[in-house]
């Protein structure tokens, strides 16, 4: 699969650790890192408007013109539900790319409690989610097969290279040896 493009689709709640994974694969692939918090911020930035789906429907046409261009896209979002799930899945089938689903959980409540507590926003004038709009936002239960890597008790690196090794074992790349993180 490695010399074509493909979709990595990644979904979490705030604060397990899928922006730092999701620019990792970006880096590996080479492709185009397309975020959701960065078109969301932007649209009320330049637009003034109350985001609701218009960052995912923004976020699904720019990664339709690079997949369709041959490049490979890691999208990053939070991807609680299932509509937009399906919807990342059907931009591939469209252009005709494989895609996977990457789950990036924290299973220690605690741990990621004191991440989202602790972060800082990377994203000029985006407000992050505190711990009480994290646990109480909406989020489907998953219906198809994903990639699951839980960042608990790991080092962003040992999370990484677990991703890493996921994805070579399902062929997204050919040299199976070659996976060591980048950080």
């Amino acid at each position: 699969m490695s010399k074509g493009s493909a979709l990595f689709i990644f979904s979490g709640l705030p604060g397990t650790g899928k922006t730092t994974l999701a620019k990792a694969v970006a880096k590996r692939v080479g492709g185009a890192y397309i975020r959701i918090d960065t078109i969301e911020q932007a649209l009320r930035d330049l637009c003034a408007v109350d985001v609701e789906g218009e960052g995912y429907r923004l976020a699904y046409r720019v990664a339709s013109d690079n997949l369709r261009a041959g490049l490979s896209v890691v999208a990053d979002s939070c991807n609680p539900i299932e509509l937009t799930r399906r919807e990342w899945e059907g931009l591939a089938l469209d252009a005709g790319v494989p895609y996977v689903n990457i789950e990036i959980l924290c299973s220690d409540v605690q741990q990621h409690r004191d991440r989202v507590e602790s972060r800082i926003a990377d994203v000029a004038g985006l407000k992050l989610p505190t711990w009480s709009e994290v646990v109480s936002r909406e989020y489907d239960p998953w219906t198809t097969e994903r990639v699951v890597v839980d960042t608990a008790a790991r080092s962003p690196a040992e999370s990484e290279a677990e991703l890493l090794s996921l994805l070579a074992a399902r062929g997204f790349w050919e040299n199976k040896v070659d996976v060591v993180p980048s950080g």
